[in-house]
């Protein structure tokens, strides 16, 4: 009996060695270990942020790191799973929107690295050019906040409007616009991921579309959209996790790993300049 009763115990604790073991393996970034297996899980939307990563995948794999993408199909949940620890990090918003964010909703995120550029278009199903613009044309935007200076900026550039000096361009709003003499009208109660409907619907608007929801409806925004952001935007797209994970090995190899020449070379040939790739040092 006392030899059964110790067999038992010692498989007992062989099993909990075991699992203890498997937890380590599968442990998220959170500790900044580095080591080998871990697991990461990155909140992403569609496109191109999920392809992007699915690309990646094999090449984290080689260095011990197993990627699970998350995907979603709105800006706000990224955001608050991230806050939350369902996620490791997630790879979708911008810088101003990751700092409006940070303010509006208390989160303790951090910047791990800027990935790539989405330069913002401007479309009309009916209006084939600017001079074609006619007075009292409506402007649709999306409701991001984070999204209305950039817009406006670029409505500055084709001199269809003028923002007041005084005023930082990334933080514009429709307020600040001091000249607008085609007299445009502004529209900003959209959800960003409905912008391609209303573009069809509205042919006689202006409807300002980021580029991952351009892309998902056919559209190519080099071709298609009548005003264009250049590559130096300054709307850096960034991997984002929780401050106390800044140092994690896992997520510092995946920032490398989407900094190195086999993703920024997928990416110029994958978007065709939809989305422009960045090595890293526009990410502050």
């Amino acid at each position: 009996m006392k030899k059964l009763l110790t067999g038992v115990m010692a498989a007992m604790f062989i099993f909990v060695l075991a699992a203890c073991g498997s937890s380590d393996e599968e442990d998220s970034a959170s500790d900044g270990s580095g080591d080998d297996n871990k697991v990461i899980t990155v909140g992403a939307t569609s496109v191109p942020h999920a392809e992007v990563l699915e690309k990646a995948k094999p090449l984290l794999k080689e260095k011990g790191i197993t990627l699970k993408i998350e995907e979603y199909q709105d800006y706000i949940l990224p955001n608050k799973d991230l806050a939350e620890g369902r996620i490791d990090a997630n790879y979708f918003q911008h810088i101003p929107y990751l700092k409006a964010q940070e303010k509006e909703n208390g989160y303790d995120f951090v910047n791990l690295g800027g990935i790539h550029i989405e330069p913002m278009g401007i479309y009309s199903k009916n209006i084939d050019s600017k001079d074609d613009i006619k007075d009292g044309t409506t402007v649709i935007m999306s409701r991001s906040v984070a999204d209305h200076g950039r817009i406006l900026s670029l409505l500055e550039r084709e001199g269809l409007i003028k923002l007041d000096e005084d005023v930082d361009k990334v933080d514009a709003t429709v307020d600040d616009i001091v000249k607008n003499p085609k007299n445009l009208k502004f529209d900003d109660g959209v959800e960003a991921a409905f912008l391609p409907e209303t573009y069809k619907r509205e042919e006689d608007a202006l409807v300002a579309i980021n580029t991952n929801y351009a892309i998902e409806a056919d559209l190519n925004p080099s071709e298609d959209a009548l005003i264009l952001e250049g590559a130096d935007s300054p709307y850096v797209n960034v991997i984002a996790a929780q401050s106390k994970d800044k140092d994690s090995k896992a997520l510092q190899t995946l920032v490398d790993v989407l900094h190195s020449d086999d993703i920024q070379n997928f990416i110029k040939e994958k978007y065709d300049g939809a989305v422009v790739p960045v090595d890293g040092s526009e990410s502050e």
